[in-house]
């Protein structure tokens, strides 16, 4: 994501820091995603690119029937502005082709409430360093809110890397996985609307919608669940460290089940990566 003025975070009163969602990668409206003529350059190295995984995506008809058996209820579409969202970049400035495919989920929480969440993104930010957004946020009451189409790039994680993994588009950017990235969020609970280290945590409400969301993007994307990630394990700012308070086994049933009803425990296999 992108980072705020400090003069914004201090008007929001919510006290950001390092587990602020407040952060991201230069957008860089400058340099065309294709760069038509441009050939690639001999000095530059060849990128390291993430490898296919060994899980294939579901079909439409297996993720409809699941989403059915879930009982999912429609999503809250409440789309961000157009200047906080772009199109996966198929190309960096030098010519090298780019890997657009969703490849990585990354775990986020919001900081601030839903309403401010909800504005911030729904605002036109056309300078590059106010740009942010995910592609969804999890309510504390367990709502799925679209705020960016999977297809598209969200700007939720700026200098940062997949293991040895990162996507550095121009000259003067910073390294970013999000091109290869999906974003969701967590909605914090209001005694973690600062920069403590940690906060009474998320509602079982959110857990379980978090490991649905989670599963049907594994399913539609052919994900494994060594790609699910954290902002704090992919952050190379060394500022962000959300979400705070994430506990993994109160996640863990909530995904295990939600595989076994749907018959996509493929996805649930730890040996699954490349």
């Amino acid at each position: 994501m992108r980072s705020l003025p400090h003069q914004f975070a201090i008007s929001l009163v919510i006290g950001l820091c390092s587990c602020s969602l407040l952060d991201g990668d230069s957008g860089g409206k400058g340099v065309s995603d294709t760069a038509v003529g441009v050939p690639p350059s001999l000095d530059r190295p060849p990128l390291m690119r993430l490898g296919e995984s060994r899980v294939a995506a579901a079909s439409l008809e297996v993720i409809q029937a699941c989403e059915k058996r879930l009982g999912l209820a429609a999503e809250d579409v409440q789309l961000a502005h157009p200047t906080n969202f772009g199109e996966r970049k198929v190309r960096d400035s030098w010519g090298r082709v780019l890997q657009v495919k969703p490849m990585v989920i990354v775990l986020h929480e919001t900081v601030i409430s839903e309403p401010q969440a909800l504005g911030l993104f729904q605002t036109n930010h056309p300078d590059d360093d106010q740009q942010v957004s995910y592609h969804m946020l999890i309510g504390r009451d367990g709502r799925r809110v679209r705020i960016v189409p999977d297809q598209k790039r969200a700007y939720g994680s700026g200098m940062s890397a997949f293991g040895d993994i990162t996507m550095r588009d121009r000259p003067g950017s910073v390294g970013s996985i999000n091109n290869i990235a999906l974003h969701l969020s967590l909605v914090t609970p209001s005694d973690g609307r600062g920069d403590s280290h940690g906060h009474s945590g998320y509602t079982n409400a959110q857990y379980k919608s978090l490991a649905e969301q989670v599963l049907l993007w594994q399913a539609t994307f052919g994900i494994p669940i060594t790609r699910l990630t954290t902002h704090a394990a992919v952050d190379r700012s060394r500022s962000r460290y959300d979400p705070r308070s994430f506990r993994w086994d109160r996640f863990d049933p909530h995904y295990n089940h939600a595989a076994e009803l749907c018959g996509l425990n493929q996805f649930n296999n730890e040996q699954a990566g490349p």
